[in-house]
């Protein structure tokens, strides 16, 4: 018999019950580019997206107020899909010990939301935090640009790294020169990797793209991941010409 997917408090519980030993980790896809990831222990929400809206495809599998184990709470930039106020906003409240890592240019994005300063952590590229034993690194993301500004890069991915195990994530990138220098200091275990795509239709119309699916996997092939999960596809109805889940948008902090 096929095991039934959890959802809402459920889903919460399954996670506090997974075991991860040294050595081990678990993850949960939520959708888009949104993840649960434990190790050592811990569990992190990685640009956890739980706004409803008739567009998704698929529904958020639980509400912010029900996420009441986060110890640490991971933004790669600011587009509504990435930084959700709702979801942070709730996940802040449900879960008071709870830390926020976002890029240093979103610090007036990030306190605008309710998060305080004392439970923000600011990054730019190449700088380390450790939480809790877990050891988290700001990689820049080429998101079609870079778009550096005076306080740091506004797209970021982390390298997670806890109990012998190292992930990355990439937020929203594309592959750019010295970005595999960059992660080959460390041997991936997992690679969570964005798929929808880009091209010259798409972002004339403000869909501001990443990888391609053949992309991803020679990126993950060139650093010898142990695990390759693709996501950031089908969320969204595709459009018509592209074929591909894509998200317009003409400010910088909604939805792809």
């Amino acid at each position: 018999m096929a095991e039934v997917a959890r959802s809402g408090e459920a889903l919460v519980r399954d996670i506090d019950a997974a075991q991860t030993d040294e050595g081990r980790a678990a993850f949960w896809w939520l959708g888009q580019h949104s993840f649960v990831l434990k190790l050592a222990g811990k569990v992190l929400y990685i640009d956890p997206y739980l706004q409803p809206g008739a567009a998704r495809q698929t529904p958020p599998l639980f509400t912010p107020e029900q996420v009441t184990n986060a110890d640490c709470v991971l933004c790669t930039h600011d587009h509504g899909d990435h930084i959700d106020p709702f979801a942070l906003a709730g996940i802040f409240r449900a879960s008071p010990e709870a830390l926020f890592i976002a890029p240093r240019p979103h610090r007036r994005r990030m306190l605008e939301i309710g998060i305080p300063e004392a439970r923000l952590r600011l990054l730019n590229d190449g700088e380390e935090i450790s939480v809790d034993g877990i050891s988290v690194t700001a990689v820049k993301a080429k998101h079609e640009f870079f778009h550096e500004q005076p306080d740091g890069f506004p797209f970021l991915g982390y390298v997670i790294c806890a109990d012998g195990l190292c992930c990355y994530h990439s937020g929203d990138s594309l592959v750019y020169e010295g970005l595999l220098t960059t992660l080959r200091r460390w041997k991936l275990d997992a690679a969570f990797l964005p798929i929808n795509g880009r091209d010259a239709q798409r972002y004339r119309t403000g869909c501001i793209g990443n990888l391609t699916y053949q992309e991803a996997v020679d990126l993950a092939g060139e650093l010898e991941v142990g695990l390759a999960v693709p996501s950031h596809w089908d969320m969204f109805p595709p459009t018509p010409k592209t074929r591909r889940s894509s998200w317009t948008t003409s400010r910088p902090n909604t939805r792809k």
